[in-house]
């Protein structure tokens, strides 16, 4: 398996968390790193905000759980595409959670749970094994839309605790179970492809 992009991300995880303790000692505030609405106040918080999180014990959570599906995703794509799928899948899971929760005054979203969601909804519908399942089950595009809905909503419950972004984990899953039914992270040639991206 090839974990390169996946060790990118992770090394991201640490640069952005050192980051947010460094800055907190010279007050550099939490809103520097959270999204938040309005969007447009800090617009660099819709990408950072997918890589920091809120403390150590939530690094280290994510951490694990982006060690076993990153691989597994990235040795079916090319580092372009994963990167450009973590980071995009992240900001629509925060956006959505940060709108959700806006008129019950939680507005606010920090961490990478929306675009782990993403990958293991991409794993789980764009496997060989769930296209030959749902290649003999005529859905139609509405039919796809509520499994794929009703899955990302058992997944998402498997997670629910206080102060849990489940908003953000449920776009999250359904965005990556979408991009999985068609298949858009998967190279033709992985290999050929990577090679080209790193001699760039």
């Amino acid at each position: 398996m090839d974990g390169y992009p996946t060790m990118t991300t992770l090394a991201l995880f640490a640069v952005v968390f050192l980051a947010q303790v460094s800055g907190s000692a010279v007050g550099l505030g939490a809103a520097a790193f959270t999204l938040a609405l309005p969007l447009d106040h800090h617009p660099w918080t819709l990408v950072v905000s997918v890589y920091a999180h809120g403390n150590a014990s939530h690094l280290a959570a994510n951490t694990i759980a982006l060690a076993i599906v990153g691989p597994a995703v990235s040795y079916l794509s090319t580092p372009f595409r994963y990167h450009a799928f973590f980071v995009l899948s992240g900001m629509v899971a925060g956006i959505a959670q940060v709108i959700a929760m806006a008129p019950f005054g939680g507005g606010s979203v920090i961490g990478a749970s929306g675009a782990i969601f993403g990958l293991f909804g991409y794993l789980l519908v764009g496997n060989p094994a769930s296209n030959y399942l749902l290649s003999w089950v005529s859905l139609g595009f509405r039919g796809s839309l509520v499994v794929v809905g009703i899955l990302g909503g058992l997944v998402t419950l498997t997670t629910a605790s206080p102060g849990v972004a489940l908003v953000a984990h449920f776009m999250g899953f359904l965005v990556g179970a979408l991009a999985g039914r068609y298949r858009l992270l998967h190279a033709s040639d992985p290999a050929k492809e990577r090679s080209r991206t790193d001699a760039v």
